[in-house]
């Protein structure tokens, strides 16, 4: 099969002929058909991320079909759709997943990180750790809802029932969450860039009621604030945007240092919290929630061998809603 592999953090993905992978005990080997561009692969890919499987095939927002299955597999027949998130692999007995808590797993292991991903033409995955997915997207419209869509979706529901609620960042997570908050009767006030107005515009167009910079204050002080880019600068800014009461959630999983605040920010119960990884639960929970909204993602499709380009487009933000890696077209 074709892959893009990572050597080594830092340098380029490389275009590689590897070995079909095969099935083991409890797993499916999928034909991809798209994986999802995140900026989590970045992160890997710059060595901000210190642990992963060298060499290594990123990419965790997986759609492919079935191919073949190993032994004791039961939930997916052959030909059948799935998608495969982040979370790749949970012990199932540590006392983080006993509580139901599996994103805390201790010995979690992630898919494009510990495991192989979707950069490549087939992929060997945990049936444990696949969605069936909706008929109402294709194959590149649904991949951004396997992360972008799932890291939002469980940073909306720690940002509670927040009448006003604010997006730091609007990429591929936001621009997905503000249709699920505008279902949700949330008003949305997007941040970006200062001096962005094309993606102030695209965050009007999909329903928020006021786009701007991320170094100034809203015109309404918000009930919560989700920060999904990188920065840690961000969360006294948006400390100072909430109301009394009020939550910020940080839910990248890696951030720049955050600097020092005045407690007064904090004060009067107002809270900074994280989100780690996902859960199935919520991956069932927004993959039958947003046909229903319904989400729209607007995609930026890449071929394979594009992959590096697909990442720095990321990086220096070419392009609106989510980029995609398309193969394998059904």
């Amino acid at each position: 099969m074709l892959a893009m592999v990572l050597d080594a953090p830092r340098e380029p993905l490389q275009l590689r002929q590897l070995p079909e992978p095969t099935a083991g005990r409890g797993q499916v080997l999928l034909r991809v058909a798209a994986c999802g561009v995140c900026r989590t692969d970045l992160h890997v890919v710059d060595g901000e991320l210190d642990q992963p499987k060298l060499p290594l095939i990123i990419g965790h927002q997986i759609v492919g079909r079935v191919l073949s299955a190993g032994r004791s597999v039961e939930r997916f027949e052959l030909g059948q759709r799935v998608g495969v998130p982040w979370l790749g692999w949970t012990d199932g007995s540590c006392r983080f997943c006993r509580r139901g808590l599996e994103n805390l797993c201790l010995n979690a292991r992630f898919t494009g990180y510990q495991i192989d991903g979707g950069y490549a033409e087939y992929a060997v995955v945990d049936e444990r750790f696949c969605f069936p997915l909706p008929d109402d997207y294709s194959d590149q419209q649904v991949a951004p809802l396997l992360c972008a869509g799932l890291i939002g979706y469980r940073s909306l529901l720690m940002a509670g029932d927040a009448p006003r609620l604010g997006l730091y960042g609007f990429g591929s997570s936001a621009h997905i969450i503000t249709q699920v908050a505008r279902h949700r009767g949330q008003e949305v006030f997007a941040f970006t860039s200062p001096g962005d107005s094309e993606t102030q515009r695209f965050a009007l167009d999909l329903g928020a009621t006021w786009a701007g910079d991320s170094s100034t204050l809203p015109p309404e002080q918000l009930d919560a604030a989700i920060i999904f880019a990188p920065v840690g600068a961000l969360v006294p800014m948006a400390l100072r945007a909430l109301a009394p009461g009020g939550v910020v959630v940080c839910a990248g999983i890696h951030m720049s240092d955050i600097p020092s605040f005045p407690y007064e920010l904090l004060w009067q119960e107002r809270q900074v919290r994280s989100v780690a990884n996902l859960t199935r639960r919520d991956g069932q929970e927004l993959l039958a929630l947003a046909p229903k909204v319904p989400v729209q993602t607007q995609v930026q499709s890449y071929p394979l061998e594009s992959a590096n380009q697909a990442l720095e487009d990321l990086r220096h933000g070419r392009f609106r809603g989510s980029a995609v890696i398309g193969l394998n077209p059904q």
